[in-house]
Formats: C-alpha cells, structure tokens, sequence
C-alpha cells in the first residue's frame, strides 16, 4: 500500500514537472514571438514626413519598423539608448555616381557616416549598361547601402551607335537605345537619365530624347537630367526638361540645380517661378541641391565638345595640327571672356593620376607649376595636357551662397549629393562625398536656422523617395524598411573642406540598414545588409 502511495506521488510530481516544463516552453514562445530585434529608446523621432518630432521608442523586427511609442516593457535583443538624440529615417540620396560600388567601396562609409541608407547611381547620363547584372552583382557580393540605378542615356547612346558622334541616331540606333532602356526599366532600373553637357548626350536633339523618355513611362520611370545649360540659358534648359516631361508623361528630376557663373547669378526667382507654373500645369517635376557652391566633374568640360567627335583620336589629331589647335585655343578664350572671368582660378585639380602633385591646385596655379607663366595661353596649354593625358577630376567655384539658399528653402527642393565613391585620403575631390548631408543639418538647420530639422530630414527622406518611388523608404512608420539614423543635433557637421577633404562627417552616432546596424556606437560594424532597389512595373 505505502509503495503503491509513493509511485502515485512520484507519478503526479513528474506531472507536475511536465507540466511546469510546457508551461515555461510556451511562455518562451509566446515571449518570443512579442520580442523585437531592436529597440532604439528614448529618442526624439524625427519621422521624416515633416511633422513635429515627438518622443517614442521605435522597435524593430525581421528589417521592418514593428512598432513606434512606449516601448519600456518590451523586450529586444538590442537595446539602443537614443536619450539627447534625434532618430530618424536613413537618409535617401538620389543624385549619386557610386555605380562601381561593388567593385570599389561596398561598406561606403561616407554616405553612412552622414546618415545616408539608400542612393541612386546612374546619374548625368552615365551608368551601367547590364543593370541585371549589376543588381545580380550587388545580391551576391553585398554593399552596405540600399541602391537604384537610373539607366544613362550617354551609355546606350554610345552603345548603339558604337561610338561618340554628332549626328541624329539612324532609325535602327535609335531602335536599339529604346531596346537597352527597355531592357534596364525590366530589370528594375527607377528611369532615365541625361547629361547633356557630356559627351555624346550633348549631341543628342531633344525628339530623340522624348523617344526614349516613352520607353520607361509605362514602368513609372522617371526621367533625371543634368541640362544642356545651369547659366545663362538656364530657362531654355528648363523648358527642354519639362517638354520632355509633358510629351513622355512622365515625372522629371532637375539635378543639382544652381545658377552657375556671376552672369547668371540672381535668378532664383525666375528659375523657380517656371518650374512652379509647370507643377500647376501638371507637370510632376521636383529637383535636388547639393550645399555647396562649387561643382564638381571633369576639367574635360572646359574644352568644346566638337573638339571629341568620333572620340579620343579626334581630339589627339587636333593637338597635332598646329593650325586646328589654334583655332581650338581661341575657341577657348572666346568662351572663357565670354563668362566674364579672365582666367580659370575657378577650375581646381581634384584627382589627376598623371601628376598628383597637381590635386588642390586651381589651373592658374598648374600652369605657373608647369610652365613657369600663369598667362591664359599657359592655362590652356595646361588643360590640353592633362586631357591628353587621360584627363582629371576638377572642382569649380562658380555659384552664389544666396542663390544656394533660395533654392534650398523651396519645399519641392530635396537633399543630393553629386558624389561617386570616395576614396579616403586619395585626391582633393569635392567635399560633399562626405559632408553634404551633415552640413545640411549643422550649417543650415543649427546655425542659420535657414530650415527647421523636420523640413530638413523631409528634403532627405520622404520627399526623394516618394519623387524615386522607392517604395518602404523614407519614412518611420510601423511597415516601412528599417533604415534609421540616430544623430545628435547639436554636434553634427562637415568638418571636410575644399583644402582638406578627407574627413567623415560627425554626429552620426548609429545607422540602421534594413534593421541591421552597420554603424554601432560610432563604429562601422562591416554589415553589408543593403538591398538592390528595384522599380517595380506600374500595372
């Protein structure tokens, strides 16, 4: 009897055991499933749509916004402390030419050292012609930033007409440029882009333009363009821009927009005042701003385009002959006076591999170094070489502070860059590879009060990615891609100038990349969580 009591105990007290054990098994559960990934506290959430910040906690899960509010009692298996700092969506910058990301900087660490999570390459005409295999190469590989690419209007120019030329495409070039951009929207590119100052775009007549602009309209592309003309013909480019618009239906992206050159100068209004009569009209057109007022491409530009028909042995034969390089030179003068400038003091050496000793100098001061005279002839002479040279990267001063401004107040005006990789320590290139979004925040948002934070991040998040159509992006909202920066407002700043570039922005404390952390505590964690951004085909 006592031994039959004893095994009826130790039976129940196993049961007891069982059931203590599923119990707990199942509290584990459901304690698991209610767990986030990441919870960022305390911070003051900046929420990218332009409202009011607010205090809240935002949870993350599985590289989605789970939860925004009063996170206290939650669990995560990251905790980040946000109190003092401002957390915000990962900042979107649609005007980049990093489309040799893969192969160069993947991490690139000074887009996310300025809060940016997600960037366009294919910009000013120029991009990848396979964009298949380009989002194929950036799955396998790996990069730390989002990307979209635009397909480049001067790639498959170039592509199916076999060379640099001007003239019209013939009927079956033409037929070919619209199958390579057909081909790029179903791969997933966001549009088309131009630069029409570069060669052979510059060539390119509009109706050819417009004929390639109908190719990505049934995918919702949109059509991005660096103008013919950003100085004294700025309107006549603006209107191309917006005929291109109207007869493609499509949306329109002025890039970088500026006024470039004293003579030009002052017309902020003007330029503005058309593109908002085109908004009213139904155009769907917006533009992008770098904060600075120097620009930045090949010192190349300073020669006419004619002198490069048919490419490099064009422009070799002319050096050659004595009497087609003098016309070439008084070209050159004649445009230069043209400006109202007397020499090229304004055109500076950003990367040149044929003389390094050349980076940071401007071409007054190259031509001084090399041929012992600053004269304009000798500054020509410097520009000739180094383009036969295989050419250099320069940086040019030509805009006004106060123009900068007016453009940037405009609500319709978002945050770019113009910057392709960059490459820390090499060259003196244009500072805003690292520092234009943080000089947003610190010059214009924290010491001149010239835009509120919220209107800010609204110019660097929504608004660009609503323009892009990169879907998920650009705001915090329970849903959306769990691409956060976490900043103190009161520190962050460009500390990167024109003299001495190679400095990463500062105040960016942690950025999120599909709610992966590929900068913790102010490290770069070497994360690669970025995604290949496709356009998805309106139905």
């Amino acid at each position: 009897m006592r031994l039959a009591r004893f095994l009826d105990l130790e039976i129940l007290a196993r049961m007891i055991r069982l059931g203590v054990l599923v119990i707990a098994a199942w509290a584990a559960v459901v304690a698991s499933a209610a767990d986030y990934d990441v919870i960022i506290a305390g911070g003051s959430v900046v929420d990218g749509t332009g409202k009011p910040a607010f205090a809240a906690d935002v949870a993350v899960k599985g590289g989605k916004i789970a939860r925004i509010g009063d996170l206290a009692a939650a669990a995560a298996t990251t905790r980040i402390d946000a109190t003092g700092l401002v957390v915000a969506p990962g900042f979107v910058d649609v005007h980049t030419h990093s489309d040799d990301i893969v192969e160069k900087l993947p991490l690139s660490e000074h887009f996310l050292r300025m809060g940016v999570t997600s960037i366009v390459v294919g910009n000013c005409g120029g991009s990848k012609l396979d964009i298949g295999k380009f989002f194929g190469e950036i799955e396998a590989k790996g990069v730390s930033p989002n990307v979209a690419t635009l397909i480049g209007h001067n790639t498959v120019r170039e592509a199916a007409m076999k060379g640099i030329f001007d003239r019209a495409p013939t009927e079956g070039e033409l037929a070919e440029m619209k199958r390579l951009v057909d081909q790029a929207m179903k791969d997933g590119a966001v549009g088309l882009s131009t630069g029409l100052i570069y060669l052979p775009g510059t060539f390119a007549k509009t109706e050819e333009i417009i004929e390639l602009a109908k190719v990505i309209s049934p995918y919702g592309g949109i059509y991005a363009s660096h103008m013919r003309n950003e100085a004294g013909k700025i309107l006549d480019s603006i209107n191309e821009l917006l005929r291109i618009a109207r007869e493609a239906n499509v949306r329109a992206e002025v890039s970088h927009l500026k006024l470039s050159g004293e003579n030009a100068w002052g017309r902020t209004k003007e330029v503005l005042a058309l593109l908002d009569r085109a908004r009213a009209e139904g155009v769907r057109v917006a533009q992008d701003q770098y904060a600075y007022t120097a620009s930045s491409t090949k010192l190349r530009q300073l020669i006419p385009d004619e002198a490069f028909d048919g490419g490099t042995k064009t422009f070799d034969a002319i050096l050659a002959d004595p009497a087609r390089k003098a016309d070439l030179v008084a070209k050159m003068k004649k445009i230069i006076l043209g400006r109202g400038r007397m020499d090229y003091a304004y055109a500076v050496v950003a990367s040149y591999r044929g003389d390094g000793t050349l980076n940071g100098m401007n071409i007054v001061e190259a031509a001084k170094k090399l041929r012992g005279s600053d004269s304009l002839d000798d500054q020509i002479e410097v520009i000739l070489e180094i383009e036969r040279r295989g050419g250099a990267q320069g940086v040019f001063h030509g805009m006004s502070e106060d123009d900068l401004r007016a453009f940037m107040q405009h609500p319709l005006t978002m945050i770019a860059s113009d910057s392709g990789e960059r490459v820390f320590g090499e060259g003196v290139p244009h500072p805003r590879g690292y520092g234009n979004n943080a000089r947003v925040l610190g010059r214009y948002v924290r010491e001149l009060k010239l835009l509120t934070l919220e209107d800010a991040v609204r110019k660097m998040t929504s608004l660009p990615a609503g323009q892009f159509q990169l879907r998920g992006r650009g705001v915090l909202c329970e849903g959306a891609a769990a691409d956060v920066v976490i900043f103190d407002p009161e520190k962050v700043g460009d500390p990167a100038n024109y003299q001495d570039p190679h400095h990463y922005a500062v105040g960016f404390r942690d950025v999120l990349v599909n709610g992966v952390p590929v900068i913790r505590d102010g490290a770069m964690t070497g994360a690669k969580p970025g995604k290949a951004l496709r356009q998805v085909k309106a139905e």
